[in-house]
């Protein structure tokens, strides 16, 4: 079987079709996808291949599943498909990042030729990364994880011993630590780095579906099962699982995990017939496992499976000599992101930001970052909150407007989940976006723009 060095995402069956047969004839390995999620979900900062997507798709569009690829690696070649009103579109994409674009109707010689020229250069780019490591420079793991604290030199040392092996790993830390960008590392440093790596977030499946979610169904499993479902488990087949906050997980569906785990079998809901599994389990929790032992909330016995192999991730308090480069990182991605320069910060400002409680660790720090590039902060107010001087009124409203921002920095724009999440009204919200001068707009980044709410 040919390894896809090329993943193809397009909704359009025909066209997808016979584009990868062309692709194929040409001797290029090529896998096809008829939605973004599930290429998303295959692509890990060790992919060696290119992506090829269509721009305008139902769900998650083109440019955005360039956004979302470029979050994991920068330097993953996409090259986007576009129809003749869509070549203004391209040309901006390029200049946010795309490798290149075609413009329909295309020959397949012609995307076979660009397709080679992409993977060249992504060969390029991870040979480079490997001669790097060899002569002692910073590694690849040591970009995705910032820090020269002894915590975080410490944590990278164990996870280049765990990742290469097959044994599953319980990874602990705070929110917005970090705890996916080890997993998804720990993946990429193994020998199933070119599988497919899927992410559970445990907490946020309906308890009434986690078994056909996790193990699938056959037609008739329940009602409503009108047709049959592949399982995560299924999907991730040969990769990896990364089941984020288990302890969320029902303690019903944990114990038929704990079975998983051991037999590394399945059986779909409806069916006698078991699947065997080649995958290996990541899990993570945001509190001691052990303390939801004692509580009864989780199994005794799926505590001591998990943890034999256990990764602590540090929260910001325990690496404070870490925040001023992280922050500047940050911020530089942040201003890629937005398109906007990178803004100076004075040495006693990233000193403050040290001195900040942050207990919402990496992910608070990143929003502040984007408040500081889009210009919605300033400095003091980052680096800590000075309010003596500010009466009730002036604190609240600044506390309300930090949290309007953070919501709008984390949906990149988009109106409807945050009114959503935030258990407000459309109205209510605009009302609050004109109070406090916000326009959606500052935070679209160019793979979310188009219709947002």
């Amino acid at each position: 079987m040919i390894m896809a060095k090329v993943f193809l995402v397009d909704d359009d069956a025909d066209l997808r079709a016979s584009t990868e047969q062309a692709l194929e004839l040409a001797g290029l390995g090529v896998e096809g996808f008829e939605r973004a999620q599930p290429a998303l979900e295959r692509i890990t900062a060790g992919f060696s291949g290119v992506v090829i997507t269509d721009i305008r798709m139902p769900g998650m569009d083109g440019m955005t599943l360039m956004t979302r690829i470029h979050e994991i690696d920068a330097d993953i070649p996409v090259i986007l498909i576009t129809g003749h009103g869509d070549v203004p579109l391209a040309v901006r994409a390029m200049r946010e990042g795309a490798h290149d674009f075609i413009e329909k109707p295309f020959s397949g010689a012609q995307l076979a030729a660009i397709a080679r020229r992409a993977m060249e250069f992504r060969q390029l780019v991870l040979d480079n990364r490997r001669l790097r490591a060899v002569a002692g420079q910073a590694d690849d793991l040591e970009a995705r994880l910032i820090g020269r604290s002894n915590a975080m030199i410490q944590l990278r040392r164990q996870m280049r011993t765990i990742g290469p092996s097959d044994a599953d790993v319980l990874i602990i830390g705070e929110t917005g630590t970090g705890k996916e960008v080890v997993a998804r590392a720990l993946h990429d440093l193994s020998a199933r780095a070119a599988q497919p790596f899927i992410a559970i977030t445990c907490s946020a499946l309906p308890e009434t579906l986690i078994e056909s979610e996790l193990f699938g169904h056959e037609v008739g499993a329940f009602p409503g099962a009108i047709r049959a479902r592949v399982g995560k488990f299924d999907h991730a087949r040969g990769g990896t699982v990364l089941l984020d906050d288990i302890g969320a997980m029902p303690l019903d569906v944990q114990g038929k995990l704990l079975r998983v785990l051991q037999d590394r079998v399945i059986s779909p809901l409806g069916s006698n017939v078991l699947h065997e599994l080649d995958l290996r389990f990541i899990a993570t929790s945001r509190v001691a496992l052990e303390a939801e032992v004692a509580a009864g909330r989780f199994r005794a016995d799926l505590l001591y499976r998990l943890n034999a192999l256990s990764l602590h991730v540090p929260a910001l308090s325990e690496r404070v000599e870490d925040i001023p480069a992280l922050f500047m990182r940050l911020l530089s991605e942040a201003a890629a992101r937005h398109r906007l320069p990178v803004p100076q910060v004075s040495p006693a400002t990233l000193a403050e930001l040290a001195r900040a409680p942050w207990p919402g660790n990496v992910r608070e720090l990143r929003n502040a970052a984007e408040r500081v590039v889009l210009r919605l902060d300033a400095a003091p107010e980052v680096a800590g909150g000075r309010t003596e001087t500010q009466t009730l009124a002036q604190q609240m409203a600044a506390h309300e407007r930090k949290l309007l921002v953070d919501a709008l920095i984390r949906h990149h724009g988009a109106l409807k989940p945050v009114y959503e999440s935030m258990g407000l009204s459309r109205k209510a919200l605009y009302d609050k976006l004109v109070k406090h001068g916000l326009d959606k707009t500052q935070f679209q980044t160019a793979a979310s723009q188009g219709p947002l709410d």
